[in-house]
Order: structure tokens, then sequence, then C-alpha cells
């Protein structure tokens, strides 16, 4: 997974030095002056807090929380698989929450794993997607950083499958609160080293945030086989040259080394001769 993120980081730091126009991104303005705005804020409070969180406990710890939290709202997973047709993963998965929600201690420990039972990523913007709703804008919203229009519904099921929402009208706030700040520090010290990698090698932060949100959105929405773009195919194309491509006889006389050119003849009639009408292939022709 760790590896997964650095490699999508290092695909959107080559596309952020790309100047290619982007037609899903009409806010692209108002969304770079929030986009400051949640990074300022994010610096001097919840980067800090997850550096701090991140040094003072232990990675098996982390683990522990990361996986509490992801199966507090797996039921979001659960839900999107069946609106999106995928019923036997949608039963796997309703599985996978059961047992590691029970012989995982509230999903603790991530039993379900080592039984054979794949975790999943599934929203309700992915769904869209699969009902046939095109891609839609790029929106970066204050506080909660990146989105679309399309997964912007997900927001209503995220909330209405998350169980700590649910506990937070039976517990006392004295509990519920701490859950809910823990869960934003866990999500924000997970994404520490790709910001970090974004912040040292990015030459516009913006851009790089973008295409790594949207490419990664393209790979869960194809369930992690995105269709070959256009671009792709020419390019392996212009790239499959033939031996015959560096024949002599498709190489002009200039580009000959002279070295190795035979000793002239005593010259007799000068008269054209069809042997040195040469013709030059060009690339991309």
């Amino acid at each position: 997974m760790k590896r997964g993120i650095l490699l999508l980081c290092l695909l959107a730091l080559l596309a952020s030095c790309a100047t290619v126009e982007n037609n899903h991104d009409p806010l692209e303005g108002l969304n770079r002056g929030t986009e400051k705005l949640n990074d300022a804020i994010d610096r001097s409070t919840l980067k800090p807090v997850a550096k701090g969180y991140k040094a003072a406990t232990s990675k098996p710890f982390r683990n522990m929380v990361s996986n509490f939290y992801d199966n507090t709202t797996y039921m979001n997973t659960v839900l999107n698989d069946f609106l999106q047709g995928k019923g036997q993963q949608g039963f796997e998965d309703f599985a996978r929450f059961i047992i590691n929600s029970t012989i995982g201690f509230a999903g603790l420990a991530d039993v379900a794993t080592s039984m054979g039972l794949e975790k999943h990523n599934e929203d309700f913007g992915q769904t869209l997607a699969t009902w046939g709703v095109g891609k839609s804008a790029y929106i970066v919203y204050p506080f909660l950083g990146p989105n679309s229009v399309r997964k912007t519904p997900d927001f209503i099921t995220e909330t209405a499958t998350d169980a700590t929402f649910w506990l937070s009208f039976s517990l006392a706030p004295q509990i519920t609160i701490p859950l809910w700040l823990l869960k934003y520090i866990d999500k924000r010290s997970r994404a520490l080293e790709a910001s970090d990698m974004r912040d040292e090698l990015s030459l516009d932060p913006y851009l790089f945030t973008r295409e790594a949100w949207q490419q990664n959105r393209e790979y869960l929405i194809y369930d992690g086989h995105p269709p070959a773009t256009n671009d792709a195919a020419s390019s392996d194309s212009e790239d499959d040259w033939g031996d015959d491509t560096f024949d002599k006889g498709d190489v002009s006389p200039e580009d000959e080394d002279p070295f190795d050119a035979p000793e002239a003849e005593p010259a007799t009639d000068a008269k054209p001769n069809s042997q040195y009408n040469h013709r030059i292939r060009m690339r991309g022709e």
C-alpha cells in the first residue's frame, strides 16, 4: 500500500510538470485559493499534531487505530458493492466487516484478510460512475480537501454508514469528540509521506494534488484496470520501427559516412540514375 501511494505520487509529479489543458477543473482559480487556505490551516494545526502522533506511537499501535477506523466506515463499501451490482463482493465485504468487528475486537485487528477476505474500497462516487454519470468538475472543499461534483454525494452515504457517527448519539461527548479527533489525526498521519514528497518535489503543489487525486479516482473506478488512452497507443505505434528503417536505401547521401563510400570511378556520361533517387523516411509520417 505504501509503495502504491509513492508510485501514484511520482506519476502525479510527472503530470505536474506538463502543461496539458485539463477540461475538468473549471473552478481552478477558486480551488487554488481554497487549497491555500486548507494548507495554511493544516500546517499550523493538523500536520504538526499528526507528526507528533507518529513520533510518539509505535507502528503496531497506529496500525490498530487505522484498522479500527477503516472498519467503522467499511459498511459504506458494502453498500456500494450492492449498488454497483457486485453481489458476491458485497457478501464477502459484509462477512469481512462482521469478522473484524467481532473476532477482530471492533476492528482493531484485521483478522478477515488472513482468512482470505480481501479489503476493497467502494464509495458512492464510484457507484455513480458505474451508473453512467460522466467525469465531473474537480473541486476543493474548505477543510475537507480534494473532491469532485460526482463524488460529493458520498458525504451522505459515508456519514450514514459510519459507526462513530451513530455512536455519537448514545455516548457522552467526552468519548465521541476524542474519537473524532483521533480519526482525523490518523487519517492525516497516513498521508504525511505523500504530502512531504509533494512539498519537496513538485513545481506546482496544486497541480500535483489534483492529478494524484484524479488518477487515484480512475484507479478505483476501474478496480485497478483503467482503460488505455489513445495517446499511449499512438506512442507505441510511433516507437514500433522496423529494422528496414535504417537500410542504406532509406538514408540520404548527406547522412552516409563519407569514409565508408567506395572509390570513385572515372566519369563517363553523367546521366541521372534512379538508384540515386534516395528518399528520407520521416518519423511520424
